[in-house]
């Protein structure tokens, strides 16, 4: 096996920018790719500001490189998460104590590197999220090089999956073109669509849900008009961001009775809806959500219930699964830091018996998407996010293309390698 002889970092950009996810809550007036007021949540200097990341390089005994992307999400600091990347800090951390611990180290086995990582306490607290992110993906890729395999053919060796290694279904989202890239992703095919972003009430839930009723609605009907292929039967996927908790308060059976009406105007397509109440922390989410799929599971037709927000940690992931306080575990891959506990989370919401969806962010990068794309492969996600950015095509391309050279290249013998 190969041995790391360099870490090298290098400053970077994210796939789209990072927003004030209170500040928009709380009214800020979208004003074409701005917005405008001033940033509430701690580390913003903006509502929105360009994305950050940094680019991780391991450059291996034998000449070889391997990359990994250090990001955070677009809605960073809210929600129980990490602070905005802050990319020179970043950057002396793994100078000061990644590469230490990584030179000179043997690629025998990714688990172990990144466990290592994930164990680093510098002044008593672990590396961010965002750090660990992009230093594990690094070490993937260089432990599949070091063993001539793919990245999924690591994940599942090391973590026992026994996947099979073939494409999993692949989720687009549409960002504030909620209208507009629905034609695309039909063209396209695309197994879930389309996100939504209903981030502010106003503007896109509406007072009383009115607005998203009505979109839902036409989503349905566009889909019916569009689609050349009749057997063509996507499942509706929408983000709303704890608005319609902002909107009809935090009482179950309103709220449930409100999804179920989305639900039936979405027929006869399954509806999938996200984070639609937030309640400011961990225990209360999950005692709400208990009550909240309950409350859908006795109602038809059934809307499934997706956890987003404070649910980003393997413990995190550990109570809602173990609580079954959603249908469908968003498994936000850089909110857990090192890839490796994407796997782990993953693996928890199947043996759950729960959807494991293994999202991410539009902050993602090409290199992090593709990572992300193998490790969903090789723990047979439910479905997986397109990324990086809004454009749509650009992230369906990356994710779909990298799976299916994946699958061709974990089917030939070694010898071909």
């Amino acid at each position: 096996m190969g041995t790391v002889a360099r870490v090298l970092c290098v400053p970077n950009e994210g796939g789209f920018f990072v927003d004030d996810q209170a500040a928009i809550r709380a009214g800020a007036v979208h004003d074409g790719s701005r917005y405008l007021g001033l940033p509430l949540t701690p580390g913003f200097t903006a509502i929105r500001e360009p994305a950050a990341a940094v680019s991780v390089l391991l450059v291996l005994a034998d000449g070889q490189v391997a990359i990994g992307d250090c990001v955070t999400v677009q809605y960073a600091g809210v929600g129980g998460r990490d602070r905005v990347l802050d990319a020179a800090a970043a950057i002396a951390d793994i100078s000061r104590y990644v590469a230490p611990l990584l030179v000179g180290r043997s690629l025998s086995s990714f688990r172990e590197l990144a466990e290592a990582v994930e164990a680093l306490r510098p002044d008593g607290a672990p590396l961010s999220a965002a750090v660990r992110y992009g230093v594990s993906q690094a070490l993937l890729d260089a432990v599949a090089r070091a063993g001539r395999c793919t990245m999924a053919e690591v994940i599942r060796s090391e973590y026992g999956t026994g996947a099979a290694l073939v494409p999993v279904r692949i989720f687009a989202q549409s960002g504030d073109e909620r209208h507009s890239a629905v034609d695309k992703m039909v063209l396209k095919s695309v197994d879930a669509l389309p996100h939504g972003l209903i981030n502010n009430v106003e503007e896109k839930l509406g007072r009383d849900g009115e607005l998203l009723a009505e979109y839902v609605s036409w989503l349905r009907d566009r889909i019916l008009t569009v689609r050349t292929d009749a057997s063509y039967h996507p499942r509706l996927h929408i983000d709303t961001y704890g608005t319609v908790g902002l909107a009809l308060g935090a009482d179950v059976e309103l709220v449930a009775d409100y999804l179920v009406s989305l639900g039936k105007l979405a027929d006869p397509f399954p509806l999938r809806i996200e984070h639609p109440v937030d309640t400011g922390a961990r225990d209360s989410q999950i005692e709400f959500y208990v009550l909240l799929r309950a409350a859908l599971a006795s109602r038809s037709p059934r809307v499934e219930l997706v956890v987003d927000e404070w649910c980003n940690t393997l413990e995190d992931i550990r109570l809602f699964t173990s609580a079954g306080a959603a249908d469908v575990i968003h498994v936000k891959t850089p909110d857990l830091g090192g890839i490796g506990n994407t796997a782990e989370g993953l693996l928890l919401a199947r043996s759950a018996g729960l959807a494991a969806y293994c999202g991410g962010s539009c902050n993602d990068t090409d290199i992090s998407a593709r990572v992300c794309a193998q490790v969903a492969m090789a723990c047979e996600a439910d479905q997986v996010l397109a990324r990086p950015g809004m454009g749509l095509d650009e992230g369906v391309m990356i994710v779909r293309n990298e799976m299916r050279r994946t699958a061709a290249l974990a089917g030939l013998p070694a010898a071909f390698r």
